[in-house]
């Protein structure tokens, strides 16, 4: 079964397409430039260059979240929309996990992170098993110091993943010491076939409630809903 994976959660651009254990192509960029103009025409592109028909793609597999709103809407958008066209299976995996594979070979924990502004990030904790990744800490939005005094608990060390680790970096080392370990550049962004392969055996979403993960809400969403808590205490 051929599976096609699409990560537009943050600035890189992911397009893959495997099948079996083999990865046919991937598309990658990591530039601030619109996916929504972008997306389509890598599809298409992959697609072209591995002499694939979308009528031969077995299943599509999206990053939910979190990340860029704009972005993880976009990819999800897209991957709903190709599930349902080609009538196939559509599964959705979380952009941290797609990030936290990049670990893959440490010997320990691995938190990968994206910036979530004034000292926040989005984060969570992986690491492999015999089964593959393991979820050991479900995805959060936290403040970076309060995530590594979080993670000092454990007494292991702790991989971190994602090109926003230089914002954050002295307030995890602040907590963590020696216990924290710094991802180099070339594991800073997400691999889709990465992605492909986690998506690939996970259960199926129904499309229809199929929806990005925020994990936390937008500032104008909290505002809003803020003030209609106002309104209704008011009444």
């Amino acid at each position: 079964m051929k599976v096609l994976a699409i990560d537009t959660s943050n600035f890189t651009l992911g397009i893959a397409l495997i099948e079996g254990s083999q990865i046919i192509g991937e598309y990658v960029t990591n530039l601030k430039k619109n996916h929504s103009l972008r997306v389509m025409p890598a599809i298409e592109t992959l697609l072209k260059d591995c002499e694939t028909a979308p009528g031969e793609i077995g299943k599509i597999v999206a990053a939910k979240g979190p990340g860029s709103y704009t972005g993880v809407r976009i990819g999800v958008t897209i991957a709903k929309t190709l599930a349902w066209t080609l009538k196939v299976p559509l599964s959705g995996v979380s952009s941290l996990e797609a990030l936290a594979a990049n670990g893959r070979y440490f010997n320990g924990l691995i938190s990968p992170l994206f910036d979530a502004r004034r000292g926040q990030v989005y984060t969570g904790l992986y690491q492999y098993g015999e089964s593959g990744i393991e979820t050991v800490h479900e995805d959060t939005n936290i403040l970076s110091s309060e995530w590594a005094a979080k993670l000092k608990e454990f007494g292991k060390p702790v991989l971190f993943v994602g090109q926003d680790i230089s914002l954050h970096k002295e307030a995890i080392a602040e907590q963590l010491g020696d216990l924290a370990v710094f991802s180099p550049p070339q594991a800073y962004i997400p691999r889709p076939s990465e992605l492909a392969f986690i998506g690939r055996d996970k259960s199926e979403e129904d499309i229809h409630h199929f929806v990005p993960n925020y994990v936390r809400l937008a500032e104008a969403e909290a505002k809003w809903l803020e003030q209609q808590g106002s309104s209704q205490g008011k009444k």
